[in-house]
């Protein structure tokens, strides 16, 4: 069952769907969304078929092992996405596999961005700098990041990022646990 949770989320982020446009479409709260993504509901199988009907999919999509594993992220397949919350925009490069344990990406932050925020949550983050710079702050510490310069630190640390140029910052992320 669980992998199922993980499919619903999966073909949300590549559909570039939020949970509230995933909530209209099926008629079940962002809520419940939110926590059958998580796994923290158990789900119905009407629920199930909303689902399926919101993403254009059979309900066996959600039932099938993958055949034969793509392990290669071509450039064709790496589609940006944008997440609610987040004025960046992100590209998945990592192929789906069973228990896969880091989330590579490249994230393209907007001049100026700047997170509102400290956050913490369990995990690791990678970072590094393919273009412009960012400014990561670590607890008390601050991290100025130019251009081929990397930060690795724990997730339960507070911490935020902005990008203090006047032009797009784009970051190679490599984030634990699994997000997308």
């Amino acid at each position: 069952m669980e992998e199922i949770y993980k499919k619903i989320k999966q073909l949300r982020f590549e559909s570039g769907m939020t949970l509230k446009e995933l909530s209209e479409k099926t008629d079940l709260s962002v809520s419940f969304l939110s926590q059958i993504e998580r796994g923290a509901s158990t789900l119905a199988i009407t629920s199930l078929k909303r689902i399926a009907e919101a993403f254009g999919v059979k309900m066996i999509h959600f039932f099938e092992e993958p055949e034969n594993v793509n392990y290669a992220v071509r450039k064709e397949d790496q589609k940006p996405f944008k997440i609610e919350t987040s004025e960046s925009t992100y590209v998945r490069l990592s192929s789906n596999f069973t228990d896969r344990k880091i989330e590579p990406l490249i994230i393209t932050m907007m001049p100026q961005q700047k997170d509102k925020e400290f956050v913490r949550h369990p995990g690791e983050e990678f970072y590094f700098v393919l273009k412009g710079a960012v400014l990561i702050r670590v607890d008390q510490n601050d991290y100025y990041l130019r251009e081929g310069e990397a930060i690795h630190f724990p997730s339960t640390q507070l911490h935020m990022w902005e990008n203090p140029l006047d032009q797009e910052t784009v970051i190679l992320s490599v984030v634990t646990p699994v997000i997308y």
